[in-house]
């Protein structure tokens, strides 16, 4: 696309509801044909003196050996490429890779396209706050949430944040985005924020709830343009049997022409890649459709005006891993590990004194939230201080009365005392 105005076009004719949600930023960019274009159209030309990077003059990259010998397991041309300029949309083979392995296991029809690469799921959130966010936008996300979607959505882009409780009666509360539009002007576009496995809570709706989910978000639908963002960080992290690991994502392709699901995903976690920083961004149309190619447009913008292009030698270990035969063993290896710590904390936490503890539902991904008992009359920061004071021990509060135990950061062996380190505190804290 040559201009905000063609692509703009492009998203109007496709999808006329991803078009309304559009912010005014989302609106003004489109790629612009400077630099990454020029050197594109000018690889493989007898003389190339496009790109500002450093090379032996012959596309090789002039490298210190200090770091090139830590890349000796790579083949020659995939170090050279670890040492130079990502294209901004990601490397063309690690996008194909990353979308076969989203689409294990899913129908030839379902459309997504060819992801865009990130710098972090962190950045691909950002991104979709750029376009689709900004002052006054309606932003639903079931509560207690991450706090950092306050950051990209509200507290960057001016959108409002619209909540509702995630669970109800110690149970998943499959309405609650519903609920927390309810008030919102018919027509008006809202964004959602679907984070399964979820953090804080550790949780992954059965079946049935998914159902529930998936008809709520059709009645948003129905009276308004809908963006579903599934931030899928903690994909196929789930540790009970029966409860579908895969993304809502392919369950809200076609559901309504107003409902639009967007994806967000990466290696960070499920490839255990914390320091790598390989997110993805991907949109539920055909590839080189001509959205699918409006909206890669308009990524690419605000990546290039941002963080320039993302990481190269990252892109290429997480490539490396892809290409690997037994690589689905490998990650199956880390949920493994991650359904005994699980085990251990919820048989903890099943013991623990209830008048003192509540446990909400986790089945998933890398924590457990616990509540504290309104009779008790103690928020949750003063028992997170108190625990670092006198207990030798960390959690995170989420005020008023939650507390997030990160399980995956602690051997299996050491939660059972984890669990009475808390639930000492809160007795030693609790006032009648």
């Amino acid at each position: 696309m040559k201009t905000a105005e063609e692509a703009n076009r492009a998203i109007q004719e496709a999808s006329p509801a991803l078009f309304a949600a559009l912010s005014d930023l989302g609106r003004r960019v489109s790629f612009p044909p400077d630099i990454p274009v020029q050197a594109a159209e000018a690889r493989g030309r007898a003389y190339n003196a496009t790109i500002g990077q450093i090379t032996d003059g012959r596309g090789q990259a002039a490298s210190l050996r200090s770091m090139t010998r830590h890349l000796g397991s790579l083949a020659p041309a995939d170090r050279n490429r670890a040492l130079l300029y990502s294209p901004v949309q990601g490397i063309r083979e690690l996008r194909q890779r990353w979308r076969a392995w989203q689409r294990r296991g899913r129908p030839e029809a379902a459309a997504s396209t060819l992801p865009l690469v990130t710098a972090g799921l962190t950045h691909g959130l950002s991104l979709l706050a750029d376009l689709f966010g900004g002052p006054g936008r309606a932003v639903a996300v079931p509560s207690p949430f991450w706090g950092n979607y306050r950051q990209s959505f509200a507290v960057r882009t001016g959108a409002r944040i619209l909540s509702a409780p995630a669970y109800l009666g110690g149970r998943f509360h499959c309405e609650a985005i519903a609920e927390a539009v309810e008030r919102e002007p018919a027509g008006e576009p809202v964004l959602a924020l679907l984070n399964l496995p979820s953090n804080p809570g550790g949780y992954s709706p059965t079946v049935e709830e998914r159902a529930r989910l998936r008809d709520s978000l059709l009645s948003v639908a129905k009276k308004r343009p809908l963006v579903v963002i599934c931030d899928d960080a903690y994909a196929g992290l789930v540790y009970e049997e029966g409860v579908p690991a895969e993304s809502i994502f392919w369950d809200l392709l076609g559901l309504h022409d107003n409902l639009v699901a967007v994806k967000v995903d990466g290696g960070t976690k499920e490839f255990a890649f914390f320091g790598g920083r390989v997110g993805f961004l991907s949109f539920p149309f055909e590839p080189q459709s001509a959205i699918a190619v409006a909206l890669e447009s308009k990524v690419k913008c605000l990546v290039r005006a941002t963080v320039g292009s993302p990481v190269a030698t990252s892109q290429m270990l997480l490539l490396e891993a892809l290409r690997q035969e037994g690589i689905e063993e490998e990650v199956e290896s880390i949920r493994r590990l991650l359904v005994g710590r699980w085990r251990a904390l919820q048989r903890a936490l099943a013991a623990a004194d209830s008048s003192l503890l509540v446990r909400l539902p986790s089945n998933s991904g890398c924590f457990t939230l616990v509540e504290l008992p309104g009779a008790l009359h103690l928020t949750a920061e003063e028992v997170r201080r108190h625990l670092l004071d006198r207990h030798d021990t960390g959690v995170i509060a989420i005020p008023p009365n939650y507390l997030r135990i990160a399980f995956c950061s602690v051997e299996e062996k050491a939660l059972p005392e984890l669990v009475r380190r808390l639930e000492r505190a809160v007795a030693e804290l609790a006032r009648p």
